[in-house]
């Protein structure tokens, strides 16, 4: 079979949801809209252009992280292998589903700041005994200036 992957700058237009699958494992879903701009010449406006819609699915470690940093409204990138799912409404409709199996999912920070929760160094802060004020100056140090 062939792999399809893709990545997809866009929007999380709904809440992600975690559930537990029957063999025990956890996945987290979410939809994403990414909407092309054009510039329209006569006006020099801004024109919103056709929207692109897909379901997520993060799998393993991308749970966690991805449940606990991103809602709905949220700038993201998702990197992933893209298949169609293809179903039956009740109403005998025939329908197809876009899913992004997510590699990779992070906030798009050409739209908006964020500050990187580094787990596994606040545990070697800890055990080496460092305080809380030391962390915090450090940090302060290695943070970047506002320009403008």
């Amino acid at each position: 079979m062939y792999e399809s992957y893709l990545t997809v700058v866009g929007t999380v237009i709904t809440d992600p949801i975690k559930r537990t699958t029957p063999s025990g494992d956890e996945v987290l879903s979410f939809r994403v809209a990414s909407n092309s701009r054009r510039m329209d010449r006569e006006s020099g406006e801004w024109q919103d252009g056709d929207t692109l819609y897909a379901s997520v699915s993060c799998w393993r470690r991308l749970v966690s992280g991805v449940g606990a940093s991103l809602m709905k409204g949220d700038s993201v990138i998702v990197f992933g292998q893209a298949h169609t799912n293809e179903y039956t409404t009740k109403e005998g409709v025939g329908r197809a589903d876009l899913e992004i199996r997510a590699t990779a999912v992070g906030p798009d920070l050409a739209r908006c700041h964020v500050k990187v929760d580094r787990p596994r160094q606040a545990a070697e802060r800890q055990e080496s005994g460092e305080t809380v004020a030391e962390a915090a100056a450090d940090t302060a140090e290695s943070e970047p200036v506002p320009v403008g």
